[in-house]
């Protein structure tokens, strides 16, 4: 680049007699400037020509070969495949999980002649299993990383399938559902974390990866049907060992128990992290109000989830006369949930989010009304799914709307605690229908329910998106 003759700096005085006849002083500056003009006193500068200062990391990137550059991008892409997939696993496990327990139930009533009420203490162990992995999650990731705390909540669901498999007496069987419950809530809150920090088709990847939990509870009914008939009905709880045991060691080979900033880097995201300690995340995190808010959201949501999903099979049964396949019922509504949190995508994106959810909550609870007074065994079981494929999108638009709204470094930990309260709705809920229905019969359900809905309704209007 060349300028048009300037003078230099008044210090120094013109004396021509410096330079030769015709001479130009040029100078070339770099990213440490080292220019001697061998001038005691000032000359008229006729010319300067400036070299660009190139950063050390932009000199070594261009200097690569295009092609070394496209290969480092197909492996990266590669590898965040591979951990999304693994990751999906989990979440099929966690649905698988949660959709056992609709079509158990009325024979874990049987075999240890429990009533409504006792037998909804699986969910109260469950409930405190999950509040208690969502408050620990934060201090564990801090201080053990992304990589061990979801090896850790793996190995817990091992151990939990083991104790329930051999068929225990009930109050060790509830326990097993605490100790379950911690490991969801770490393995849940890392995982959805980690899908949150995801750069391209970030809603897409999170619509595919809560949809693969509606597979899970899509196909575990159709096996724990099965099993609710045999004599060994604990069994079912052995393919659930299978899965636990074969997603250990997905989590092993593909993470490394490694933190999540470096298995992001690998994947070619960088992940800001900060020096704060856990006790400051902490209380970031609990002094945020939008966090509560879209823990209260998710309070209700999984709790109205579960419910309907859990209850469903023996109010069927209960009250509209159905027969041992009832178990089905229960696999028809988390596969219409499965079905939602894909096929929806492009009406979210077209209508807006905000809309969405208002028209889906609003439709949920008119077919809820028609669960209730429609006296038909076939008619309630397609409404159900329905209803299903209704509140599938919900959870996926509220994670994915926390990963915009809240700070970056505080999202996996909160993301954690919303996880982990929504975890608890999806016991608490249950529980206090069993304990009503214990008095005034399985007819509550849908009363219930629709009150559970109107509540996450009011919750949502103030400011949630």
């Amino acid at each position: 680049m060349s300028l048009s003759p300037v003078t230099t700096d008044p210090v120094f005085t013109s004396d021509k007699a410096n330079l030769a006849p015709g001479a130009t002083s040029i100078c070339r500056v770099s990213p440490k400037p080292s220019c001697n003009l061998g001038l005691t006193e000032s000359v008229t500068v006729d010319a300067i020509e400036l070299s660009p200062v190139i950063p050390v990391n932009k000199q070594n990137y261009d200097s690569e070969n295009p092609s070394v550059l496209s290969a480092r991008y197909r492996t990266q892409r590669t590898r965040e495949k591979i951990q999304f997939v693994t990751l999906c696993w989990f979440d099929y496990l966690e649905g698988w999980n949660d959709g056992s327990n609709g079509p158990l139930l009325p024979r874990i009533q049987k075999v240890y002649g429990l009533g409504y009420a006792v037998v909804s203490l699986i969910f109260v162990f469950a409930c405190v299993g999950y509040i208690t992995g969502a408050v620990s999650n934060v201090i564990l990731t801090e201080k053990l990383g992304f990589g061990k705390v979801m090896v850790l909540g793996s190995l817990c669901q091992v151990l939990a399938y083991c104790i329930e498999s051999t068929g225990p007496p009930f109050p060790v069987f509830v326990f097993a559902y605490f100790i379950n419950g911690i490991g969801i809530a770490l393995q849940n809150a890392n995982a959805v974390g980690y899908v949150a920090c995801l750069k391209e088709n970030a809603e897409a990847k999170m619509g595919v990866f809560t949809a693969v939990y509606g597979a899970g509870a899509l196909s575990s009914p159709l096996v724990a049907t099965q099993f609710s008939h045999l004599p060994h009905w604990n069994l079912h709880f052995l393919t659930s060992l299978g899965i636990a045991i074969t997603n250990t060691i997905a989590l092993i080979i593909v993470f490394r128990l490694k933190p999540q900033a470096e298995c992001l880097s690998e994947i070619g995201i960088v992940d800001s992290d900060n020096n704060a300690s856990e006790h400051s995340h902490l209380r970031q995190i609990f002094a945020n109000k939008d966090v509560h808010l879209l823990a209260a959201f998710t309070l209700l949501y999984v709790g109205a989830e579960v419910t309907l999903g859990g209850w469903i099979v023996t109010y069927i049964i209960d009250v509209r006369g159905g027969g041992p396949s009832s178990g089905y019922v229960s696999s028809g509504f988390f596969g219409g949930l499965m079905v939602g949190r894909v096929a929806l995508l492009w009406l979210n994106k077209k209508i807006g989010e905000r809309l969405a959810l208002f028209i889906y909550a609003v439709l949920i609870i008119i077919f809820e009304f028609i669960v209730w007074f429609l006296p038909s065994l076939i008619g309630d079981a397609i409404v159900v799914c329905v209803i299903g494929m209704l509140l599938g999108p919900m959870y996926p638009i509220i994670v994915t709307h926390a990963g915009r709204i809240l700070p970056r470094r505080i999202l996996t930990g909160s993301i954690g605690w919303i996880s982990g309260v929504g975890q608890a709705g999806s016991a608490m809920i249950p529980f206090m229908v069993g304990a009503i229905a214990q008095t005034a019969g399985m007819k509550v359900l849908q009363p219930v329910l629709i009150g559970i809905l109107g509540i996450h309704d009011w919750v949502m209007g103030p400011g949630v998106l």
